[in-house]
Formats: C-alpha cells, sequence, structure tokens
C-alpha cells in the first residue's frame, strides 16, 4: 500500500522547493522524469542571475538564461495553487486511492495566498525584465544603423 500524500505538503513543497521538482518527487518518486527536468532550467537561470551580478546588465548570456528561472518559479507557484485549490475528494481519490480521506485546512489555503504573491510576483517580473531587454536591443540596432 502506498503511504498517505498530503495535498498540504504537496502545495507547500511547490512553493518552497517547486522549481527543483521536489513536489513531483513526493507525489511520484525518483521515476517521474518531469521530476529530473525541473532542476536544468532553475540552475541556468540562477546561473544568469549570477553572471548579471558579476558582468553587468550587458551581459547577452544572462539575459537569456535569467527567465528561465522567473518561469520556473511561475511554474512552481501554479502547480503549488493546483494542488492546494484542489478538492479534498478529488485529492484523495487521485493521489490516495483506497485509502481513508483527511481534511485540509489553512495551512494549504496559507499556500495557496503565498504562492500566487510569489508567482504574480516572478512572473510580472519576469515579463518586464524581459521586455525591458528586448526593447533596449532594438533600440541599440536602430542607432546602429542609423549611424
Amino acid at each position: 500500500m502506498n503511504s498517505y500524500k498530503s495535498k498540504t505538503l504537496a502545495t507547500w513543497l511547490a512553493m518552497g522547493l517547486g522549481v527543483f521538482g521536489l513536489h513531483r518527487l513526493y507525489l511520484h518518486g525518483f521515476k517521474d522524469k518531469w521530476f529530473w527536468l525541473h532542476p536544468w532550467p532553475t540552475l541556468a537561470g540562477l546561473y544568469g542571475l549570477q553572471r548579471m551580478d558579476l558582468l553587468g546588465q550587458d551581459d547577452r548570456l544572462s539575459w537569456l538564461l535569467m527567465p528561465l528561472l522567473g518561469l520556473m518559479l511561475s511554474y512552481a507557484m501554479l502547480n503549488a495553487i493546483i494542488y492546494g485549490l484542489t478538492p479534498d475528494e478529488q485529492w484523495d481519490e487521485q493521489r490516495n486511492p483506497g485509502q481513508a480521506g483527511r481534511k485540509t485546512g489553512w495551512p494549504a489555503v496559507i499556500g495557496v495566498v503565498l504562492s500566487l504573491l510569489l508567482g504574480g510576483t516572478a512572473l510580472m517580473t519576469t515579463i518586464a525584465f524581459s521586455a525591458q531587454r528586448y526593447y533596449e536591443t532594438q533600440a541599440e540596432a536602430a542607432q546602429a544603423i542609423s549611424q
């Protein structure tokens, strides 16, 4: 028999360490191929953030890598929101078949609220950063053509 999979724990794992796929590890185990794909874009985004810190905002590779971190953060927060808002009965039917259902309370709701806050911030920051860098490169290209 499988162990009980807590909706609250899955929500908080997705919120806290979801960028590395630990929520998928908790729910599906080491055989889950999507778990193994989570760390790579996250680490690439962190590398881009480190490059920008060391080399400044003009480093083009960091422009490409940093949005990966923002997208992975947004994706992890979306998973936390989905897990936290899944009705208890549906969660138990999908994740804990044949086991007695358990009611979740405020901890899952608080996880959803925090995930919405963090995910919205990460997504808007990623969009703003990417748009800013895109328009700056377009302005530079136009300036180079006009000279």
